[in-house]
């Protein structure tokens, strides 16, 4: 497969084109959590609770608080909301009944997926634009970009007070 030809573009171009992409996306969760009857933090821990339950992991309560950057007690929080709302419930961790594991609800991932679903499709379709050699280069510049993201995060989390 031979790529497309692609118009010429600066790093400062691209770099303009991601911060387009990630306002429009932060703007896109709020819409998105809205349509879900939910917040943007509860959307964000719903989508961890689903990346656990996809890899078939357990998830526990304090493992979701860690992953993003919340305290136990706001995760109570969201916790509350998310069972409300049908999404999750708590159940007791077998291993050690004082930790609380979370478990999707049958439901949930489909209810996310009707509303993501055609968002994954319009940008999966976007990659038969793309050779394998160019799709793994996206893949590496993400990988990298996620990181470089974490590090620049994780320093302005130390400073703050």
């Amino acid at each position: 497969m031979e790529g497309k030809p692609r118009p010429e573009a600066t790093p400062e171009q691209a770099l303009y084109s991601m911060d387009r992409m990630i306002a429009l996306a932060q703007f896109g969760q709020q819409d998105i959590a809205s349509r879900l009857g939910l917040n943007v933090t509860d959307l964000t821990c719903l989508g961890f609770v689903i990346e656990a339950a996809l890899a078939g992991e357990s998830l526990l309560a304090g493992d979701l608080a860690e992953r993003a950057h919340l305290t136990t007690g706001a995760v109570t929080g969201v916790l509350n909301r998310l069972e409300k709302a049908g999404y999750v419930r708590r159940e007791s961790d077998p291993a050690d009944r004082r930790r609380v594991r979370v478990v999707i609800e049958e439901s949930a991932q489909a209810r996310a997926l009707a509303v993501y679903g055609p968002f994954y499709e319009r940008i999966g379709a976007l990659f038969a634009d793309y050779t394998p050699d160019e799709i793994a280069v996206i893949t590496d510049w993400f990988t990298r970009a996620k990181a470089a993201l974490q590090t620049s995060l994780d320093e302005i989390r130390d400073e703050l007070p």
